[in-house]
């Protein structure tokens, strides 16, 4: 999902990069508002291990494989604003020091990742939790989150490939969209595993205190 420089037009970066950067501005404004001076070191301890997640993929199909994003996870624990800043920070260091993803496209990526996953997953785990306010609707709501907020990333970046007239949108929103339904079960899986774990032992270090 991270796009390399070349692939999107200037328009498209460009307009990236604004509405990703706006976004950023807010967030960090929201989280220095929002923030409880306890979670400031869980907040680097949390971007250290989505860091740390991402370099390890597990098989897919057909010799491909997916990793965790960790936007929902960081969105669950410390709240979406607070989620979007923690991963726009992975994605710079990640497009900077190893290549991973360009710097041109970097806004896009940034509105990818750090902005519509965190919040697509954040206000479907609320919509599900809202409705459905127990253990078990903590945990479906955990899983949903994390697979739709993988798959609304992925189409996001399809429509960006698309607007940059690099690839016609009937082919590749189906390819984005085809292998990060399966991606996004993995996401799920580790996500789920992890807010599970957590809300049990020390709910107290959770943005939503889900623990039910």
């Amino acid at each position: 999902m991270h796009i390399p420089d070349g692939l999107l037009d200037a328009k498209t970066w460009g307009t990236a990069w604004v509405l990703g950067g706006a976004a950023l501005a807010y967030g960090a404004t929201k989280t220095r508002e929002r923030l409880q001076e306890r979670q400031v070191p869980f907040m680097g301890v949390m971007a250290a291990f989505i860091f740390a997640a991402q370099m390890v993929n597990f098989p897919i199909a057909g010799g491909t494989s997916g990793h965790l994003l960790g936007a929902v996870l960081a969105a669950i624990l410390l709240g979406p604003w607070t989620a979007s800043i923690i991963m726009a920070t992975i994605l710079a260091l990640q497009a900077f020091v190893f290549l991973d993803g360009g710097v041109t496209a970097l806004g896009a990526n940034i509105l990818n990742m750090a902005v519509v996953a965190p919040f697509a997953g954040y206000w479907t785990y609320r919509l599900i939790q809202r409705v459905w306010n127990n253990r078990t609707g903590t945990l479906v709501a955990t899983f949903s989150a994390a697979w739709f907020s993988v798959v609304l990333a992925a189409g996001a970046c399809a429509f960006e490939l698309a607007f940059s007239g690099m690839v016609p949108l009937r082919v590749v929103l189906p390819a984005m969209l085809g292998w990060h339904v399966l991606i996004g079960i993995g996401e799920a899986v580790i996500t789920t595993v992890v807010v599970g774990y957590l809300t049990q032992v020390r709910a107290d270090l959770v943005y939503e205190t889900a623990k039910v």
